[in-house]
């Protein structure tokens, strides 16, 4: 191949970029533009993939983590033939298009992750390498290595300035994930133009001191010397590698190259015309010679890789039967025949034991029961495993050296939610992790990535409100749950008790369209009787925990709790009761489910025309969806303070007897 034709295949990333940005009159040339050499050396010449069969098991994993140069993914996409047409490039950012803005997973054929907010895609990738070691340490056997495939990921200055990238690089070095490979496309620009004003770290030393291998100084725009030091890079197994391509963004633009006009706006027909004839590519607008779409075309090298694959799979499942089995079930994301034995088995011993616990401990008591048959379950913790109980009697903490189900993530909570976002895109493991609620604050939009890429992705949140006591303000959540139950497609459940923290569990664990918070107390919560009707709406999200007495047409109130409150509105009901004021009781375990059920069910529950009250020691605005202007809400809608949780709960009014007086108010 001559050096005229290998140019030609790279500009038409270059043409396709420039060309659909301007079309949509909106979008990222430069970047793509300046990656394009690093693109093709890893595309054409060593990336394992099948265009013709995007989620073949053991696909190498590429991650645009600066997933503004999205034009750079779906034009690859494009020229290697997955199922993206020259119609959806022209589409590019338009209304229901296979080419959002933004790389986004389940909506374009061979995107691996939703890319755009800097650095998490990064993170994502990191989880990726993490699954990608612990299912071929599960599941290789000697002569039968059927999970082997590396990770890369294209990162940019914003990625590398953003906090995360801390976060999840210094774990990557800590844990020596040789099968994580980095592309840094150092341009040296940013929106506000030339980064060297707030951005000059050395970032080889950087990644050195992370227990990276790096590779400095490698001109991106020169193939031969990208793809030795992929070559280089991909012989070292005992480290993640970083590649440091120096680059020109917007590289063949003669007038906007190597400059911030390039970054986030079109190059214009002016300057497209100029660059056409710059980089000597002498078609019309998204016209494409097929001659250079037969170089790029991936479809027939990647069907050989797989049917290799697909016959190495079938004589390891003539080996060993029933991993191959294991495995297929695992990567297909189907839980065990025998889950929902134990969810029940679970539940009828929480029944039994009628135990009043913190929640927290609850929630051990249900990771312990699932995670004995639950293999893929995978937990951790922000160096709060003792607090937060996310380890179980099982529990064998991963490391570089040896396999395990639990990843001590550090106090990396930001970094802790992401790479689990990356662990559950890669398939095969179900990540769960902890930290306190209040910290869910730091690993924030992670948690909004994982809902929007509806990822089955379990986060346990302890001492969810003034009752963890005397740890203060800064410890104690007050706006969390209800910020955490805004996120769309996020499932929030706060128990009451073991019987409730069991369902909410199960719930989660079978969730395969979303992720799911789970909220738990630090104080003991009291264990709530249930006959088997009341227990079997538990799943429903929200029930009549404690129906009211007296005779029918006699409820004069309705008392919406959850979670430690569900106690202080049982001993409400209890005295109002003994006054002739017949009052209900709903515990309102998860606002996410119970919305879903119809119309009869929730009016059955929230009968129409009767005053409500609504009690959670968190802020109280929330509340107002279900009890109407008219009702009562009894929360805290200022920051907490110092003190025994007792203390506290009296000091602001978060008590049985608050809840007496408003009923009768109300009445």
């Amino acid at each position: 191949m001559t050096q005229t034709t290998l140019i030609d295949i790279t500009n038409a990333i270059r043409a396709l970029a420039m060309d659909a940005v301007q079309k949509a009159n909106s979008g990222h040339p430069g970047a793509p533009m300046g990656m394009a050499e690093m693109a093709e050396v890893l595309w054409r010449r060593h990336l394992k993939h099948n265009p013709t069969n995007p989620h073949w098991a053991d696909r190498d994993r590429f991650v645009l983590s600066n997933g503004h140069a999205s034009m750079l993914i779906y034009a690859l996409l494009h020229l290697t033939g997955y199922d993206l047409t020259i119609d959806d490039i022209k589409a590019f950012r338009q209304l229901h298009s296979k080419t959002p803005g933004h790389p986004e997973v389940a909506i374009t054929p061979g995107i691996e992750t939703t890319t755009g907010p800097l650095g998490q895609g990064l993170a994502n990738a990191v989880g990726m390498a993490i699954a990608e070691r612990e299912m071929a340490r599960t599941f290789n056997r000697d002569g039968h290595h059927i999970v082997d495939h590396h990770t890369y990921v294209f990162m940019g200055d914003g990625c590398l300035m953003e906090g995360i990238s801390h976060e999840v690089c210094s774990l990557a070095g800590t844990l020596c994930l040789g099968k994580l490979i980095g592309f840094y496309d150092d341009n040296g620009i940013s929106i506000d133009g030339k980064v060297e004003g707030w951005f000059k770290d050395n970032t080889p030393q950087r990644f050195e001191a992370y227990g990276w291998h790096v590779i400095a100084h490698v001109d991106g725009h020169n193939a031969d010397a990208v793809d030795a030091a992929l070559q280089a890079a991909k012989k070292v197994t005992d480290k993640p590698s970083l590649i440091c391509c120096k680059t020109v963004i917007g590289k063949g633009s003669p007038n906007m190259g190597g400059t911030d006009k390039v970054h986030g706006a079109p190059l214009g027909d002016k300057e497209i015309a100029a660059t056409r004839e710059a980089i000597g590519w002498h078609y019309a607008p998204f016209e494409i010679p097929q001659n250079i779409y037969d170089a790029w075309d991936a479809k027939h090298k990647g069907a050989a890789v797989e049917a290799q694959w697909n016959g190495a799979f079938a004589a390891y499942a003539a080996a060993y039967p029933e991993l191959a089995s294991e495995f297929k079930r695992r990567m297909a994301g189907e839980l065990p025949t025998n889950f929902a034995a134990t969810a029940h088995a679970l539940l009828d011993k929480s029944v039994e034991k009628a135990e009043t616990v913190a929640t927290r401990k609850a929630s051990q008591f249900a990771i312990e029961a699932f995670a004995q048959t639950m293999p893929e379950l995978l937990g951790g913790s922000a160096d709060l495993t003792g607090s937060v109980f996310t380890n179980w009697s099982g529990s064998k903490a991963l490391s570089a050296t040896t396999g395990g189900n639990y990843i001590n993530y550090g106090v990396r909570e930001f970094g802790m939610v992401t790479i689990g976002n990356g662990i559950a895109l890669h398939g095969g493991l179900i990540p769960y992790s902890g930290t306190f609620l209040t910290f869910s604050d730091y690993s924030r939009n992670g948690l909004r990535m994982a809902a929007l890429m509806k990822l089955r992705n379990i986060f346990v949140f302890t001492h969810d409100s003034i009752g963890l006591g005397e740890d203060g303000p800064t410890h104690q959540s007050v706006e969390h749950v209800a910020s955490l139950r805004l996120i769309p497609n996020m499932d929030v459940w706060r128990p009451c008790d073991t019987v409730e923290a069991a369902a909410a569990w199960q719930h989660a664990i079978q969730r395969k369209d979303g992720p799911t918070c789970l909220i738990y107390s630090r104080q003991n919560s009291l264990f709530q009787k249930r006959d088997a009707a009341t227990l079997a709406n538990v799943a429903k999200g929200g029930y009549v925990l404690s129906k009211e007495a007296g005779e029918p047409g006699q409820l004069k109130a309705v008392i919406i709790a959850t979670g430690t409150e569900v106690s202080l509105a049982m001993e409400a009901q209890k005295t109002l009761a003994q006054e002739g004021i017949h009052v209900r009781v709903v515990s309102m375990v998860s606002t996410f489910v119970f919305d879903k059920q119809d119309a009869a069910y929730k009016s059955s529950v929230l009968p129409k025309l009767v005053p409500r009250l609504a009690i959670e020691a968190g802020v109280t605005d929330y509340w107002r969806k279900y009890v109407g202007l008219d009702g009562v809400v009894i929360g805290i809608d200022t920051f907490g303070e110092s003190a025994p949780a007792p203390v506290l709960y009296k000091y602001f009014g978060i008590t049985a007897e608050a809840i007496i007086m408003a009923v009768k108010k109300m009445n």
